[in-house]
């Protein structure tokens, strides 16, 4: 196996530790991390077992693949700091929102052999969304290579990076609205009576297996939510209420907000 480097051990990056370990297509040894944070590594020391240091640049020296997995505020610092241990050959992969194929070909030189990663944060549980697009250095080979330790957490799909604004919209920042609606949803079921913890419940395993039901089936949502609605019944009232109230041409106009968000903060740091 590959050595694997990261750097930035928090939440996203341990995910990704987590998935990769846990799926067996590597051990602890084969994996080296770095963080500013005393506390950052000592967690990562103890729930993976992974060597870790205070110094990015011994972790850039020694990775094959090698993860930037910190916050864009910090990358800077990070990249101008690690550029000159880079090995020759080493390919990087960035999970850093924000920042594109050419912000690194302008930090790390026009032959950087990059992947950029977009996942989300259900990665955290193992069931992420992935996208993907690289630099023209990275080879077919080292992608699949790539998209095999993604799917250790996450579904993974390669798509052009123009693509990637929306990829924010639909996927990146879409969890905030999923939590929102179950949110609401289980404050209308307390509304009728339930205990708060068990609505909560309820409206989660109802998101969780419409989606599921979706993907497993390859349906169209539409054919699925018009298998819910019986004549004259109870869930055709609930669509009709929430299609009188714009529901959604509210999840439109949000989801379409965020992308436009997205590439104007890209725009102004790339």
């Amino acid at each position: 196996m590959k050595k694997l480097g990261f750097i930035g051990l928090g939440n996203m990056g341990s995910a990704i530790i987590g998935g990769i370990l846990g799926s067996g297509r590597a051990v602890p040894e084969d994996i080296i991390g770095s963080d500013h944070s005393q506390q950052g590594r000592e967690r990562a020391e103890e729930l993976y077992k992974i060597a870790t240091t205070g110094d990015n640049r011994e972790v850039a020296r020694k990775a094959d693949i090698l993860f930037f997995a910190v916050k864009p505020q910090f990358l800077d610092d990070v990249l101008t700091e690690i550029r000159d241990e880079l090995p020759e050959g080493q390919l990087i992969v960035s999970i850093v929102a924000g920042r594109s194929v050419s912000y690194y070909q302008k930090m790390l030189g026009e032959k950087v052999r990059l992947v950029r990663l977009m996942p989300n944060t259900p990665a955290l549980v193992g069931a992420g969304m992935t996208a993907a697009c690289c630099s023209p250095g990275v080879t077919k080979e080292e992608m699949e290579e790539v998209g095999d330790l993604c799917r250790t957490f996450s579904l993974f799909e390669v798509v052009p990076e123009t693509l990637f604004d929306a990829v924010t919209g639909v996927s990146g920042s879409s969890p905030a609205y999923v939590f929102m609606f179950i949110e609401a949803m289980a404050d209308a079921a307390v509304l009728g009576g339930m205990p708060r913890a068990q609505a909560y419940k309820f409206a989660a395993q109802a998101v969780l297996g419409s989606a599921k039901m979706m993907l497993d089936t390859g349906k169209h949502p539409g054919e699925l939510k018009d298998m819910v609605c019986s004549p004259a019944g109870t869930t055709i009232e609930a669509v009709r209420v929430l299609e009188e109230r714009g529901f959604r041409s509210a999840v439109i106009e949000g989801t379409v907000a965020c992308i436009e968000k997205s590439a104007e903060m890209n725009a102004s740091k790339n």
